[in-house]
């Protein structure tokens, strides 16, 4: 791995030891016009979690989530941000590079913006998410395009970090995608995604 786990965990840490949720506490937009993918008591995994405004999300839909993160500061907010709403959800701190990936175990994999991942991880990344889908399950990916680099509201500052619409058609080119675009928009989420942002969206459904 480009970066070890105390190097990952100790960065994100960081990041996440702030009073404030750095991401806020409501779901990402593209996963809300999502919605009608998910079913009460879906096994739903949601990658690299955070301060967990999705995972609280999706469990307040009736799923069942297990939130995955490097930082434990992160699903310590997590933790309180669910108990306050009310649902329950598993969090695990674990570095999702290193996952160990259950083969069909989740109705639905949500990674939303885990451009932390280095492009030699990238494809052992995007097998593990098509592994551990069950038959006929949903992959949900939003991240950003090179063109985030310019913009410079979001994400890390290298390029080869970022989506293409030609990567990612490859990469899920042995499942079905549903829905696949690169556009422009303004995000409001809490005070690291702010302001104009080259996003790509993609929707993929697994055969059943």
């Amino acid at each position: 791995m480009a970066q070890g786990f105390d190097d990952a965990r100790d960065f994100w840490n960081q990041r996440f030891a702030v009073p404030e949720y750095i991401f806020g506490t409501e779901p990402n937009l593209f996963l809300t016009t999502q919605a009608q993918r998910f079913r009460s008591g879906d096994k739903v995994l949601d990658v690299a979690c955070g301060e967990g405004r999705n995972s609280v999300w999706l469990a307040e839909r009736g799923c069942e989530v297990l939130g995955v993160d490097i930082s434990p500061l992160a699903l310590e907010k997590a933790r309180h941000l669910a108990a306050k709403r009310g649902v329950s959800v598993t969090f695990v701190e674990a570095d999702i590079r290193d996952w160990q990936w259950q083969p069909e175990a989740f109705d639905a994999v949500v990674c939303l913006f885990i451009q932390f991942a280095a492009p030699q991880d990238r494809g052992h990344l995007f097998e593990g998410f098509k592994t551990t889908l069950k038959p006929g399950g949903v992959l949900l990916l939003q991240g950003y395009t090179p063109k985030q680099v310019e913009y410079k509201t979001g994400g890390p500052p290298q390029a080869e970090h970022m989506y293409t619409e030609a990567m990612l058609g490859a990469a899920f080119a042995d499942i079905e995608i549903l829905h696949l675009l690169e556009h422009e928009d303004v995000l409001h989420e809490g005070i690291k995604h702010v302001g104009r942002s080259a996003l790509i969206d993609l929707v993929a459904r697994k055969a059943s």
